[in-house]
């Protein structure tokens, strides 16, 4: 006596649902860290920013004997363009004759970051306001000669 038993192939809809479920909470994980890979990306690019305005207004100095009066007077000559902030709502702060510690500075800049764990540490982190930013947050970085 044989007996046969016929197999149906495939997958049930509860394993089919499972599986659905397993993609759509991995997915949801990636991109929760690509979220915050970019703010850190975006926070990266403002201090390389400030940095890059700080050696174009030193190289204005050189040449001038005095600090840029705005960051239009940096560009085209000491930077290919003005540099803006990647989030098109923010921009960079940038006043003359900023006074830092009873000492009065040239210039200072300043971006609000997104990050607070972010490690770039301003200049000393002096209560100066450059704007509407207060550099003695741990949001803001600031710049200054």
């Amino acid at each position: 006596m044989r007996l046969s038993y016929s197999f149906r192939r495939g997958f049930t809809l509860i394993e089919l649902l499972v599986v659905i479920a397993i993609i759509g909470i991995l997915s949801a994980v990636v991109l929760a860290s690509l979220n915050s890979a970019r703010a850190k990306a975006r926070d990266a690019r403002r201090v390389a920013d400030l940095k890059q305005i700080q050696l174009a207004n030193e190289m204005y100095f050189d040449e001038n004997g005095s600090y840029a009066a705005n960051l239009a007077a940096l560009s085209p000559r000491y930077l290919p363009s003005t540099p803006a902030d990647p989030t098109p709502t923010q921009s960079y702060a940038y006043a003359t004759n900023v006074t830092v510690g009873g000492q009065t500075k040239g210039y200072g800049v300043a971006a609000r970051l997104e990050q607070d764990s972010n490690t770039a540490a301003s200049d000393g982190n002096p209560n100066v306001t450059i704007g509407s930013l207060n550099c003695s947050s741990a949001l803001v970085y600031c710049v200054f000669p």
